[in-house]
């Protein structure tokens, strides 16, 4: 072990079970509540060969966990023309259980829904289930209201008698997983077939931004070995459209979930769980050149309706409120933008019809979006979420209304010195690039995937001078720098849409660059650079 990685693993007080993680050290599935009953239900449904229907969400979480569900059904043993899967909309039926669902059951006969990645306050839903005899088990990881639903099973890691604090940071599709992992116990599945679903638990956990640790590092660990291999047409097809050369956290996050998200943010996700789903290569690839148009769009989309918003200048109030006619799919990604960039709270609305507006809110710190929603509801249709996301739906008429009573909160709460959320923290300090080496980028694969909670490592490099100035990019607004330390040793730096300030750098600016370590191959030969995170001055 290398110094500097040593020093790295003792700052972050790592374990070598973090080091080293078995797959053997993953939670019984049966310390998740109501597990045992969920099984028994799906027992007596293979004995009568009901036909199923899982219910799962637009998002990436939703669609993998949805795959994943439909897979161990198979693998436990259900034909698979007994299972329907079910989507819903993001812009008729937003987040959660759609009353659709109940003629879609009855039509298509069907005895069992499972949901997967939401069902957990959908209470009149099941009871309408209930009262046509069709069962229901809800698997999920949203927090959960004062009651659960009334199903057979309701399996929530966030339930308040759930066995294992380990399991609560679970996405749905890890909630999904638990449950092939019941199967697996009940020798309904051989043992080892579940891992083949690894690639998209990892996949949904990471792009639903769940913490990386304890449950999920072990499930990330071994999924990101099992996507190296994959054996998905669909995953092969998509990793070729979006020029990943090496798979990790990162283009997980920037490449692989993006792509995924689009189909369901600009048109149906039906198509990205189209593509988990595909049976072969031609049929795949289809699907994947389908998503990169959709993502191209839903970039191209998000980077007018965030210029828009720039050119409207200054954003004097606390939190940033702001209305235009665009496309409801991008809304939260363009929020998301405006708190990076002002480092304020921020909600971006679109005019949907009839003077109503929909939209999404982004916060950091100790301003609560759930709470400051609570607190102007009067002037809402609906609205909720959670303490950093949410989403809102309001009369055209109330939105002064809304603006007032939303700054009004925030300022009620005489916050002080949030913008300490926002910075970038480093994990150490360093003055002697000697120490950055191909070996320890290989020690750092060690701590993969990285994700909340298990940031990508981050050095603050000290006491270096600038030896290089290039401006990179049709636009140049892209930077390169060379840098030296005190005993001569050089590093490569790059930043990707460099700030204005950074671009103006000069040669005798005193700077203290915050950056993560990448590698570079050109002709054959690999070297270690590093991206800027942050600068210093």
């Amino acid at each position: 072990m290398s110094k500097l990685f040593d020093r790295l693993v003792k700052s972050r007080k790592l374990t070598p079970d973090f080091l080293n993680p078995k797959y053997e050290q993953l939670e019984d599935p049966y310390k998740l509540p109501d597990m045992k009953k969920a099984v028994n239900r799906l027992k007596t449904a293979l004995k009568n060969q009901e036909k199923i229907l899982i219910y799962g969400d637009y998002d990436v979480d939703g669609v993998t966990a949805s795959t994943v569900m439909e897979e161990t059904l198979k693998l436990a043993g259900v034909n698979p023309k007994n299972i329907e899967i079910m989507l819903p909309d993001r812009f008729i039926d937003g987040y959660g259980m759609s009353p659709k669902l109940i003629d879609h059951a009855k039509t298509k006969n069907i005895t069992l829904v499972i949901t997967v990645d939401c069902g957990s306050r959908n209470h009149e839903i099941i009871e309408e289930l209930n009262e046509l005899k069709i069962d229901s088990i809800i698997t999920d990881h949203h927090e959960t209201a004062e009651t659960l639903p009334e199903a057979i099973a309701v399996i929530n890691p966030k339930r308040t008698d759930s066995k294992s604090e380990n399991l609560k940071n679970l996405a749905g599709v890890g909630v999904a997983f638990k449950f092939a992992e019941a199967l697996v116990k009940e020798n309904l599945i051989k043992n080892g077939q579940e891992k083949w679903l690894l690639d998209l638990v990892l996949i949904g956990t990471v792009c639903d931004s769940m913490p990386l640790i304890g449950e999920n590092h072990i499930l990330g660990f071994y999924g990101l070995k099992v996507l190296q291999k994959t054996r998905r047409p669909g995953l092969k097809e998509l990793i070729k459209v979006a020029r990943v050369k090496n798979l990790h956290s990162e283009t997980i996050g920037f490449a692989i979930g993006p792509r995924l998200n689009a189909a369901g943010r600009l048109e149906t996700a039906e198509l990205s769980l189209n593509l988990l789903r595909a049976a072969n290569s031609p049929e795949a690839a289809a699907l994947a050149e389908k998503l990169e148009v959709l993502n191209k769009k839903r970039k191209s989309e998000q980077n007018l309706a965030t210029k828009e918003i720039d050119e409207r200048g200054e954003k004097t109030e606390p939190v940033i409120i702001e209305v235009g006619d665009w496309h409801e799919g991008i809304l939260g990604i363009v929020a998301g933008r405006l708190v990076d960039k002002y480092h304020k709270p921020a909600f971006v609305l679109a005019r949907v019809e009839n003077d109503i507006l929909k939209g999404s809110g982004r916060s950091f710190g100790d301003f609560n979006l759930a709470t400051a929603l609570d607190f102007a509801k009067n002037s809402l249709i609906s609205g909720g979420g959670h303490a950093a996301a949410a989403g809102v739906k309001l009369e055209q008429k109330n939105l002064y209304q809304f603006r007032e009573q939303i700054n009004a909160y925030y300022q009620s709460l005489n916050l002080k010195n949030q913008t300490k959320y926002l910075k970038v923290t480093p994990d150490l300090e360093l003055d002697d690039l000697s120490e950055i080496s191909l070996e320890l980028l290989e020690e750092l694969k060690q701590l993969e995937p990285y994700g909340q909670q298990n940031e990508e490592p981050l050095f603050r490099l000290k006491n270096i001078k600038i030896t290089e100035i290039r401006k990179m990019g049709v636009d140049e607004n892209h930077l390169r720098l060379d840098i030296e330390d005190h005993h001569g040793k050089t590093l490569k730096l790059i930043a990707f849409f460099a700030r204005e300030n950074w671009l103006n750098l000069d040669y005798d600016a005193k700077i203290e660059p915050i950056v993560k370590l990448i590698e570079n191959e050109f002709n054959g030969i690999k070297s270690v650079e590093a991206q800027i995170v942050d600068l210093i001055f």
